[in-house]
């Protein structure tokens, strides 16, 4: 059973969206505002979660702020769904700048937000899937060049410097890093990093790709090149 934590203002709609998640088997905590999910989410709550369906217009304390707060803590990790009456590009790109792993526009149907949630807690279990399965010898930091990608904490260094990834990010360079060099084309990333999610196509790979070499170009290197007409690959320095 998962644990999901519900951020929303709206009662009503809260309890749609929790009504929604039990259905599919997991177990929810619900938090009315920022304030009360940072003290969910943040050290000193004893209490660990696998995904935050997070609302953005919220008072005081917003959706984006919290998800900020979240990615620069050590539970940077948690996989974020934002949910918004926003519809416009810029709202989503900046959710997504700022950590998200998927965006879900009001009004929407509980069986997509269903779909959404899966698929993204499908994602974060590829990842700790990948990490568990490694021999103990393999399990070091994966290294190219000056990017360090480690797979049993999360994280990932370029020159040192920690990068913000999301889970669906993660996945993405964790599949073309333990092949440097080795060019994948958008179907087989869809099938290494997302195991064909029927929510993923070719267009959102291109996407996921642009924002994290963005986050890497701000550190001053940009390790995945592409080929045009075939996909992507990890530069070997």
């Amino acid at each position: 059973m998962k644990q999901i934590l519900v951020v929303d203002d709206d009662p009503h709609l809260r309890d749609v969206v929790v009504y929604t998640l039990q259905r599919e088997g997991h177990g929810v905590t619900t938090a009315h505002d920022g304030r009360e999910a940072l003290a969910a989410l943040l050290p000193p709550s004893p209490k660990s979660f696998d995904l935050v369906v997070l609302d953005i217009l919220m008072p005081e304390v917003d959706g984006l702020e919290v998800c900020r707060r979240l990615r620069a803590s050590e539970r940077r990790h948690v996989p974020v769904v934002f949910l918004s009456s926003r519809d416009e590009e810029i709202d989503k790109v900046l959710g997504l700048e700022l950590g998200g792993d998927d965006y879900v526009t009001k009004p929407f149907s509980p069986r997509e937000l269903a779909a959404r949630v899966k698929a993204v807690l499908r994602r974060a279990d590829a990842v700790s899937s990948l990490a568990s399965q490694l021999p103990p010898d393999a399990q070091r930091p994966l290294r190219v060049g000056p990017v360090v990608l480690d797979l049993s904490r999360h994280e990932v260094r370029c020159h040192d410097a920690a990068l913000k990834l999301t889970v669906t990010e993660f996945g993405l360079l964790a599949s073309l890093m333990e092949r440097p060099g080795v060019v994948l084309s958008r179907a087989q990333l869809m099938e290494r990093a997302y195991a064909y999610d029927n929510l993923i196509t070719e267009r959102t790979i291109d996407t996921h790709v642009k924002r994290v070499r963005r986050k890497f170009r701000d550190a001053g290197h940009d390790p995945i090149e592409t080929v045009h007409g075939v996909g992507y690959k990890l530069r070997e320095a």
